[in-house]
């Protein structure tokens, strides 16, 4: 038999990456803004956004991405309110197939979602430094780090554009189809959104089960597969996020928020808050507000 060999196309590729950010803002922080010669992507991972592009300004939410396009000037202010968590990353991309995404603003799925934790995962295996340095202009090498890591970040990168390109041209040419039996996806996001609406009480996995008409066993394994952690574990995590923006919007202190988030002490809450971010709230509050009086 004589085989040939087949080169696989390939429409979008990453070339190189210059910054991956993870940022965790006060509501009052403001960026005067850039331009440079390569894409940059933000998405809202809670909260909002106000996003200044070529001179308009866009409002973006929870769950919504921005691509600038190389040259394009930026900028980026909170709304005095909301306190946003955003995920920047700026890469190199010349393929042609990138002009899907000039002047975009595009909805997250799960999936895209996943594949952001990854790339930041990856990036603190990866790199020297905090992700929430707005200052850091080259990414440094670790001296230890994960076999392939950077090529990984590569993969996820392009797969999150590739899949954002595909799932936003069948929008707009699918028809609506009504799905009978929700998959595992839909039965995940429903109860994360549960959780949302639930963020101020506290729940036990019977209620969580109970209340989304699903067996304790498979809403355990349905986070252990999706989550890559307990359900509980996974609420809780929610909670203190949830206590992170309360406490950058700064209208509340730590009794209040601790109150508000449904915790029995705020003993209790500032313990679970060291436990899951190695910070007390007083040490998570200061070292943001250093942060963003860098920014002016």
């Amino acid at each position: 038999m004589k085989y040939k060999y087949t080169e696989l196309r390939e429409e979008i590729i990453i070339h190189r990456i210059i910054s991956i950010h993870y940022f965790e803002y006060m509501s009052d922080f403001t960026f005067a803004g850039e331009s440079h010669n390569f894409w940059e992507l933000l998405c809202v991972d809670k909260g909002e956004v106000d996003v200044v592009a070529d001179h308009e300004r866009l409002t973006l939410h929870k769950g919504e991405v921005i691509f600038h396009q190389p040259n394009e000037f930026h900028r980026v202010l909170a709304n005095g309110i909301i306190a946003p968590n955003l995920v920047v990353i700026g890469f190199d991309c010349q393929s042609p197939s990138m002009a899907f995404f000039k002047e975009q603003i595009l909805k997250v799925g799960q999936e895209e979602q996943e594949l952001l934790a990854h790339i930041i995962a990856e990036a603190r295996l990866c790199f020297e430094g905090r992700l929430d340095n707005p200052y850091q202009e080259v990414l440094v090498r670790k001296d230890q780090k994960s076999f392939a890591g950077e090529q990984m970040i590569k993969i996820y990168l392009e797969q999150f554009l590739i899949q954002m390109y595909r799932r936003s041209l069948l929008a707009r040419q699918a028809p609506i189809l009504h799905k009978e039996t929700p998959s595992a996806e839909d039965i995940y996001e429903t109860i994360l959104e549960y959780f949302e609406k639930n963020i101020c009480t506290q729940l036990t996995i019977d209620q969580i089960s109970r209340d989304n008409l699903i067996s304790t066993s498979q809403l355990k394994k349905l986070f252990c597969e999706k989550g890559n952690t307990g359900v509980i574990e996974y609420f809780n995590g929610m909670k203190i996020d949830a206590a992170k923006q309360l406490i950058r919007n700064r209208q509340l202190n730590f009794t209040q928020i601790a109150n508000y988030l449904g915790y029995t002490s705020v003993h209790y809450f500032s313990r679970q808050f060291k436990h899951l971010t190695g910070m007390t709230p007083s040490e998570y509050a200061t070292s943001i507000k250093k942060l963003s009086e860098k920014m002016y």
